[in-house]
């Protein structure tokens, strides 16, 4: 896939709900990002789940169908008191990267982890960026391959 073809390109993203106002800017910041770099609106699918843990199971159908070039999982996990947030943070990512080593589709975790609210919304507008960027550079390289 070349950079005239990006217009084509097919873009899943799941989105989790918990933590939802943090969740909402990474997403806007993605999808802006993702269409200002050209990525026809109507080539994003975008379907919300409960939390992070939920994430890859979806991304997971969504890599099953083949009919997408890359997938983000959006996501916020925010320290808590327990060991819970150890847990989420590392079986989300850990789920992502199975997804795209069984189905050799590139997936994006932006499913960020931090301690704080403050810390959370202080990377919301460069984490998704970040990861429609990323999300298009590795369409691209995959397309080369």
């Amino acid at each position: 896939m070349s950079q005239q073809d990006l217009k084509s390109l097919k873009v899943g993203i799941v989105f989790s709900r918990f933590n939802e106002p943090v969740v909402k800017e990474i997403l806007e910041s993605c999808i802006n990002q993702l269409i200002s770099k050209g990525i026809s609106e109507n080539h994003i699918l975008k379907k919300e789940v409960p939390g992070a843990l939920e994430i890859p199971a979806l991304i997971n159908a969504f890599a099953t169908t083949k009919k997408y070039n890359v997938l983000i999982g959006v996501g916020a996990v925010i320290r808590g008191e327990t060991y819970h947030f150890e847990v989420v943070s590392d079986q989300s990512a850990n789920g992502l990267m199975q997804v795209q080593l069984k189905h050799n589709i590139p997936v994006i975790n932006a499913i960020i982890t931090t301690n704080s609210g403050e810390e959370a919304f202080a990377r919301t507008k460069i984490k998704g960026k970040e990861a429609a960027d990323g999300a298009i550079e590795m369409a691209l390289m995959m397309g080369e391959v």
